[in-house]
């Protein structure tokens, strides 16, 4: 059996002009890791256009940044050892694009921190060593460069790995090492330096290659979130290929799967990785996966694990630390869109239970909102269940970006679950009854008069036209039964009350759901039989719609292959080839069995 191959994905960040760029350039020569005659090519260029070849050059493969003549964008290169295959990302170090640093940390094994030896320590310095605390990057190597420009000086060196040493570890990061070095002229990258003779540490190469990492275990539990779900059709390739990235630990064929949010479970048939199958695969390859159950859906977002492993959680609500980097504050209860994994969720912080300023631990403050790389203690809700793991066990598993009108605005790594409930909503919903200004009429008043109970009467269907029509003939029955009753449905909401929701796609099909919500509610506090349909709706939405209907109740009809599992939310569940009148007279009848209508004679 050929021996895997480890890859690492390495984050370089520290500030603007310390020289990162240049250190990645020394290491992808030094190491030949660089296409054929690519070197040449630009000493030739730079000599040609009378300008001093510099090894950042090489990482410049951007037209705007050779304009601007600075790095504006996270850049990736690839190189590798004899043990290794190496992924290096070039992360900026100006203020402006912490955000592209995040992105390129978010999905990293470690980190290389360049810090200046004459220019020393900066706050973005701090704020990149707090970033990696948060997001749970072990492996840590702080290069300490330029030291030609100090004369190789030793108590230079030796004062900046105490003062930043001390920082770090107030935030977290103990395991680091400090390598004195010089990228311009490839010392103690790969080659040892004769002018840093004190120091006997590794060199930047030896260093990384020692590096353990969390996923190389394949005693790790596995971790699999679905990127996307593809269909070949040619030659009449009816197999569905479900693709993503290992995170942790490896999968054979046969293995028996779960995905989560949705539960479901299946068999492994095959491992695809182009041009081949395999029989098993391991953290860091990208593969495609078919399972025995091919006629399931399964949608990107969801996770893999195996059963017997460990499972992620599923929830609404975590606790989390959060990295805010947006000019505009993040605020309590606004909603915002995330990406964990490949999920895309909304998401809204409740509380904030403390604040810590990411370039001084100690001065940890109380505030109602996050301001510029402020870090928060949060409780974070989502509009629906999410899958995640505690950063303690899967750290790339626990890792999250926000985004606020399509930028990345901060990040986050979640630290435990806390109670699936919707505590948000529920506060909203006990503020609501307590504040509604209610008229002169009492609700027994109403049902005196209108001689029968205000109900809100759902029906759920995979066959939407089916559902439609027959909730539009119980409206049609009750009314020849002089009942006060009106049908709606979610199409005509969206081109009426709905409309303002055209362009707010972060949180559309919740506030959709939401507004169904209250409107049954109103509609069913004013005495009437509220019809309305879905042809498909998650439990998470109906227990919305449930809440938001109360203190009322809802009578649910299924119709067809229920797109709910659980039977109990159905008070009436029919196949779909029943005729009409049948399912009529079943819902008029439990009506009036549960004494929300009265009949002189049943159906």
């Amino acid at each position: 059996m050929t021996k895997r191959r480890e890859q690492v994905t390495i984050v370089s960040i520290g500030h603007v002009d310390h020289g990162k760029s240049t250190l990645i350039g020394r290491l992808l020569a030094d190491t030949n890791s660089l296409p054929e005659g690519k070197l040449e090519a630009i000493k030739a260029y730079c000599e040609k256009n009378a300008k001093v070849f510099e090894y950042a050059f090489l990482l410049d493969a951007l037209k705007e940044e050779q304009a601007q003549g600075i790095t504006i964008d996270a850049a990736r290169c690839f190189f590798k050892t004899d043990k290794r295959d190496y992924l290096i990302i070039d992360a900026p170090g100006h203020f402006e694009f912490v955000k592209n640093m995040i992105t390129g940390a978010s999905r990293a094994d470690a980190s290389i921190i360049v810090i200046d030896a004459k220019e020393g320590i900066r706050e973005n310095t701090k704020r990149h060593g707090y970033l990696l605390s948060i997001l749970g990057i072990a492996n840590v190597c702080v290069a300490v460069n330029k030291m030609d420009l100090v004369n190789y000086e030793e108590k230079i060196f030796r004062s900046l790995q105490e003062e930043y040493t001390g920082f770090l570890s107030s935030v977290g990061i103990t395991e680091v090492s400090f390598i004195p070095i010089s990228a311009r002229n490839g010392e103690n990258i790969v080659h040892r330096s004769e002018n840093l003779r004190w120091f006997s540490g590794r060199t930047l190469l030896e260093e990384i290659e020692q590096w353990k990492l969390e996923d190389e275990s394949p005693k790790k539990d596995f971790r699999l979130f679905v990127q996307d779900v593809y269909k070949f059709t040619e030659g009449q390739d009816e197999r569905r290929i479900i693709a993503g990235t290992i995170d942790y630990g490896e999968i054979h064929v046969g293995d028996r799967v779960v995905f989560s949010p949705s539960g479901k479970k299946s068999h492994i048939e095959t491992i695809e990785i182009f041009p081949h199958s395999l029989e098993r695969a391991y953290a860091g390859q990208s593969i495609g996966l078919t399972i025995s159950d091919n006629f399931y859906y399964v949608s990107p977002g969801e996770l893999l694990s195996k059963e017997g492993e460990k499972e992620p959680y599923v929830s609404k609500r975590f606790l989390a630390h959060v990295f805010w980097i947006e000019n505009a504050p993040l605020l309590v209860n606004k909603p915002y869109q995330a990406k964990i994994g490949t999920q895309n969720v909304v998401l809204r912080i409740t509380n904030i239970q403390k604040v810590i300023d990411s370039t001084d631990p100690q001065n940890i403050t109380n505030k109602d909102k996050l301001e510029r790389y402020d870090i928060g203690v949060c409780v974070i809700e989502n509009t629906k269940p999410v899958v995640f793991d505690a950063g303690k066990d899967f750290k790339k598993t626990a890792r999250f970006v926000i985004i606020n009108e399509y930028h990345i605005s901060g990040c986050g790594i979640i630290l435990e679950p806390l109670e699936d409930k919707f505590v948000s909503l529920e506060e909203e919903i006990a503020k609501r009854e307590k504040l509604w200004e209610k008229g002169y009429i009492s609700k027994e008043k109403r049902e005196k008069r209108n001689q029968h109970q205000g109900k809100f009467v759902l029906l759920t269907g995979q066959n939407s036209k089916k559902i439609q029509h027959i909730a539009k003939l119980l409206e049609k029955k009750l009314f020849e039964l002089s009942k006060n009753v009106y049908f709606l449905s979610l199409n005509s909401i969206a081109i009426g009350l709905d409309q303002d929701l055209s362009f707010v796609e972060t949180n559309q099909r919740y506030e959709e759901i939401r507004r169904l919500g209250e409107l049954a509610h109103i509609l069913t506090d004013a005495g009437l039989i509220f019809i309305s349909y879905l042809s498909y709706i998650e439990k998470h939405e109906w227990e919305i719609l449930k809440l938001l209907n109360t203190p009322y109740e809802i009578l649910t009809i299924g119709i067809g292959i229920a797109p709910l599992p659980e039977s109990d939310f159905y008070t009436l569940c029919y196949p779909e080839k029943i005729g009409d009148e049948e399912i009529l007279k079943g819902i008029i009848n439990t009506l009036a069995d549960k004494e929300v209508i009265t009949l002189e004679y049943y159906l």
